[in-house]
C-alpha cells in the first residue's frame, strides 16, 4: 500500500500541490488524471523521492519514506519499479542489459540467478528471445514491454507508469494496459499510473483520482467516473473523443 497525507508543495512561493491525502492499495490500477498542469507529476516526483514535499508524507506499507534515514529510503527505493513515459531504454545497451541494470545496481545475486530472472520477466511480457536485440531494433510497443519488465525484475512491490501509452498506436496501447494490469493483478503490485488516456480510466481504473489545481478533486472508480459532478472533471472527461462517442452510442439506443 502507498499513502501519502497532507502533501503540500511550491516553487518560488506559487502552491502547486494543496494538501494532498490518498490511498492506493495493492492488486488494483490506480490512477491519477488531469490536465496538463495540474501537479501530477510534482506529486509523483514527491511520492518517489525525486522532490522533497514542503509538508506531509509518504508511506509504504506503513514506512515513512519521506522522513526516514537514507538507508531505509534505499531499502524502500529497492521495492519500487518505474516505467517511464518512452520507456527510457539505455540506447548502447541490449535487451538482455536494461532488464539486468536494476538487479546489478541493487542486489548481490549470482550471474546465473540475475539471467534468469531476465528471462523469466521477458518472456511474462511476452519478449522470448529478443535478448541481444538493441533498442533501436525494437518497435516502441517492444520497448514499453522491456521497460515493463524492467521495473518489475527485482520484484518490485510498487510499481509507477508514468504516461504508458504516450507515442503508441490505439492498438498497442490497449495491450500495454491490458499487460500492466495482469501483471498488477498476478503478483500483487501497488501500480500507480499518470495518465491522460480516457480508454485506459473506463478500462482499467480500478481507484482513480482527478487533480485539478493541484488539488484532488474527486476519487471513485471506473464505474463512477461518468456519473461525476463535479464541473471540472466532467470537462475533461468530455472532452474525450472515446466518451463522446460512448455518449452517442448510448442515445442511439
Amino acid at each position: 500500500m502507498i499513502e501519502f497525507k497532507n502533501i503540500k508543495k511550491s516553487f518560488d512561493g506559487k502552491d502547486v500541490l494543496h494538501g494532498l491525502d490518498s490511498k492506493f492499495l495493492p492488486g488494483r490500477t490506480n490512477l491519477i488524471i488531469g490536465s496538463s498542469g495540474t501537479g501530477k507529476s510534482v506529486l509523483l516526483k514527491c511520492m518517489v523521492g525525486l522532490l522533497e514535499p514542503d509538508e506531509g508524507s509518504v508511506l509504504y506499507d506503513g514506512r515513512d519514506f519521506t522522513h526516514a534515514s537514507r538507508n531505509v529510503r534505499r531499502d524502500i527505493r529497492r521495492d519500487i519499479g518505474m516505467l517511464f513515459q518512452g520507456a527510457a531504454l539505455f540506447d548502447s545497451k541490449t535487451v538482455e542489459q536494461n532488464v539486468l541494470f536494476p538487479l546489478n545496481v541493487l542486489t548481490d545475486m549470482p550471474k546465473d540467478e540475475k539471467l534468469d530472472r531476465v528471462n523469466f520477466v521477458l518472456k511474462r511480457v511476452g519478449l522470448e528471445n529478443v535478448n541481444q536485440k538493441m533498442p533501436s531494433e525494437i518497435s516502441g510497443g517492444m520497448k514499453k514491454r522491456v521497460g515493463i519488465a524492467r521495473a518489475i525484475v527485482n520484484n518490485s512491490k510498487y510499481l509507477y507508469c508514468d504516461e504508458p501509452n504516450s507515442g503508441l498506436d490505439p492498438q498497442t496501447a490497449i495491450l500495454i494496459d491490458a499487460l500492466i494490469k495482469e501483471i498488477t493483478e498476478e503478483f500483487n503490485i501497488t501500480t500507480v499510473v499518470v495518465t491522460h488516456d480516457m480508454n485506459s480510466v473506463m478500462e482499467h481504473g480500478d481507484y482513480i483520482i482527478y487533480m485539478y489545481d493541484g488539488r484532488k478533486l474527486w476519487e471513485g472508480d471506473n464505474t463512477q467516473i461518468l456519473d461525476t459532478t463535479v464541473p471540472e472533471l466532467q470537462d475533461f472527461i468530455f472532452s474525450s473523443k472515446l466518451v463522446r462517442s460512448m455518449k452517442k452510442m448510448e442515445n442511439i439506443k
